[in-house]
């Protein structure tokens, strides 16, 4: 009995932390879009120019696309290195022996970049669609 009241609980408690990731990538998607979307407003001469001369609207939309994936992508390896070391420090505060499942740390920037790419799509098309003329002026 008393083992089925731990498994219980350790269930609960996977399930809250699955969750809390999954509200963290949400926020996290909704503040790449948001800069992304900021940036692409700012640089509304840079794309103008660039269509002007020449640049095809995949390219534009591949800049920025790329750019999103890369913070999504450095999140996700900041927030795994940030995970394995708490994870470590307190195993050792404790005297535990630390338990790092491999796999997760490697999808987390896979993760990130994913997120980032999916949030970067709105901003990345766009900036695609911006007429150079109108962006010029």
């Amino acid at each position: 009995r008393q083992t089925r009241a731990r498994d219980q609980a350790q269930d609960d408690v996977n399930a809250l932390f699955l969750i809390l990731g999954l509200v963290s990538l949400v926020v996290g998607a909704i503040g790449i879009a948001n800069v992304t979307l900021v940036t692409v407003m700012e640089r509304v001469p840079e794309i103008g120019l660039r269509r002007s001369l020449g640049a095809a609207r995949r390219h534009i939309a591949g800049q920025f696309l790329l750019e999103s994936t890369l913070i999504g992508l450095t999140g996700g390896v900041i927030g795994a290195a940030l995970g394995v070391i708490t994870v470590v420090a307190v195993s050792a505060a404790r005297q535990w022996t630390p338990l790092l499942d491999v796999r997760l740390a490697v999808a987390a920037p896979v993760a990130g970049a994913v997120v980032g790419l999916l949030a970067g799509l709105y901003p990345a098309l766009r900036a695609a669609r911006m007429e150079p003329a109108d962006a010029l002026r």
